[in-house]
């Protein structure tokens, strides 16, 4: 289990199924709507994933420490904000995940790191990360900004799309996705929008 030291504090990993996942902030460039952490207790049974502050490195990985990893599928980077938010230690964290398990690495994200950072990050992911699952969520830059919010307007969705390109030349499977909430119509609009961009498409239940 998690140390029960960090537990008592925050909830730094959970495992889902056989996989382990990583919270490292509640930062977040979007509010979307539909978002877990306004919309649920918690994810799974009712765990809360708020943090009362920012993990280190080490404590991260002293977290994942804690749990037996026989049989894991994959560490995932996804909590109750945007992991990408503190790319160094995504970074650091999956540097040091490589050096000891033979265990494949996903990232869940918005896919608007480029934005924030005023720069493409993807080349940094090469090597690290092997998929990232990116929220589409919209088939246009209107729909997007309405239901996730982004801090960065319009320009959101677009920059998304083109983060999204980029990861191919570094990552094995990158992946756009909308939940199965949106009219099929949308889903499929959304579906071609991601053979044209050239990566794979899925459509995920509304709380994972």
């Amino acid at each position: 289990m998690a140390s029960k030291a960090m537990a008592k504090a925050m909830t730094i990993t959970y495992k889902l199924g056989t996989a382990l996942y990583i919270n490292i902030t509640n930062r977040c460039t979007n509010r979307c709507v539909f978002c877990v952490r306004t919309t649920a207790a918690g994810v799974a049974d009712g765990l809360n994933l708020w943090l009362e502050r920012e993990p280190t490195v080490t404590e991260v990985l002293r977290d994942i420490q804690q749990w037996d990893t026989a049989g894991l599928s994959e560490f995932v980077f996804c909590g109750y904000g945007e992991p990408l938010a503190r790319a160094d230690a995504t970074i650091d964290i999956c540097r040091e995940l490589k050096k000891s398990y033979a265990v494949p690495i996903r990232v869940n994200t918005n896919g608007q790191a480029n934005l924030l950072y005023e720069q493409d990050i993807t080349p940094l992911l090469a090597g690290l990360v092997d998929a990232v699952s990116i929220s589409m969520n919209a088939k246009n830059a209107q729909e997007y900004q309405a239901i996730c919010l982004s801090e960065f307007g319009e320009k959101a969705y677009a920059s998304m799309l083109e983060f999204a390109g980029k990861c191919k030349q570094y990552i094995p499977v990158v992946v756009l996705t909308v939940v199965d909430i949106m009219p099929p119509a949308d889903i499929r609009a959304c579906r071609e929008i991601a053979r044209q961009v050239g990566v794979d498409f899925r459509v995920r239940k509304l709380v994972d």
